[in-house]
This record gives structure tokens, C-alpha cells and sequence, in this order.
């Protein structure tokens, strides 16, 4: 993998968001999800659940299942991490949640959903549905949305545009954030 590590600031939330792996131009940004990808996922978030991306950065833990950019992949795009460098990032998922237990876990892209659930399913059987499960010997609630990069047409095409529209309405009435809206709210006041 291609350094620097990249991750969110040690933000105590109730609320954890787990992306893939960092892109080419976070690294140079020093933060998640700063480029095309993060665009389009926090204009889902300010759009459908109501928090903008300010108030998103300082509200919800945000990590990744690789903390520094894996490199180009052979077709073009961004590699993958792959299960060596999976195994290698892993400690500090598992001491994030030990030390944050989230009551609510939004993973984005089927690289994070599938290392979040420990299985492999359709996004279509997954994205739109609130799920109960253990991650790393804390039991929590999921809510999994489709990766937002440019490259991906899933959410653009249905079922994956209604699907993701459902997964924002789920969200969006999640008491967690819920309870960020308000303090955003209340702050601006």
C-alpha cells in the first residue's frame, strides 16, 4: 500500500462509517473520502438524511478497511486491499470499536459490507435493510450503503437508486443521527 495512513479525527461517536481504502488524493487532503467519491457521499448525506458534511466530520467516527491508498489496479481504477493488507489494517478496526462500541455502523462499497458481515451476498439483498450484527465482539446495527465512486453505476441504476434512496430514509430516521441533526441544529442556532 501507498501511504500516508489516512483516517477521520478521533471523533467519540455512536456512529462509525467504514469506507474501503483511502483513494489517490486523500492522502494530500489528510482525511476520508475527499475527493470525487466523498462528494457524492455527502451530498447523499446533507440531501437525503439532513447533515451536512461539516457537521458529519465532527459527528461520526470514519474509518476504513485499508488506512492507506492499495495503488492503481492493472484495468485502471483503484486496486482493492487485498487479504494480506486487510489482515494488516485489521487490529485497528477491531480496537476502534472495542474502544468506540457504535450503535450503528454504516459501511460503504461491497469490499467494506462484506468485512463488516463476514459474507459475501448481492448489494441488492443488503443496501435498504437495517441488519443486527456481531463485528468484532460488539453486537450493533448496520445500515450498508453502495460505494459512491464515479466508476460505480449501482446506485445510479435500479434496484440500486431506489435501494440506496431506501438506505438514506433508514438513516435519516436512525435515532443516531437523528440526534446529530439536532446538535447541528441547536449549534447553529
Amino acid at each position: 500500500m501507498i501511504g500516508p495512513v489516512v483516517h477521520g479525527p478521533p471523533v467519540v461517536s455512536p456512529v462509525m462509517l467504514i469506507g474501503q481504502a483511502p483513494g489517490p488524493h486523500e492522502g494530500k487532503f489528510g482525511r476520508p473520502f475527499a475527493w470525487t467519491a466523498g462528494k457524492t457521499l455527502f451530498r447523499w448525506f446533507e440531501e437525503q438524511v439532513g447533515i451536512p458534511e461539516t457537521l458529519f466530520r465532527e459527528r461520526v467516527y470514519i474509518a476504513a478497511v485499508g488506512r492507506c491508498f492499495p495503488g492503481k489496479a492493472k484495468g485502471g481504477g483503484d486496486r482493492k486491499p487485498d487479504a494480506v493488507e486487510i489482515e494488516a489494517c485489521k487490529p485497528f478496526l477491531v480496537k476502534e470499536v472495542s474502544i468506540l462500541r457504535p450503535r450503528l455502523i454504516i459501511p460503504v462499497g461491497t469490499m467494506a459490507i462484506e468485512q463488516v458481515l463476514g459474507r459475501k451476498a448481492p448489494l441488492a439483498e443488503l443496501i435498504g435493510k437495517s441488519l443486527e450484527v456481531t463485528y468484532h465482539g460488539h453486537s450493533t446495527e448496520v445500515i450498508c450503503l453502495p460505494h459512491p465512486s464515479g466508476a460505480s453505476t449501482w446506485f445510479k441504476l435500479e434496484p440500486g437508486k431506489s435501494l440506496t434512496v431506501q438506505a438514506l430514509q433508514l438513516l435519516s430516521r436512525h435515532p443516531q443521527l437523528v440526534a446529530i441533526r439536532a446538535a447541528g441544529q441547536t449549534s447553529h442556532q
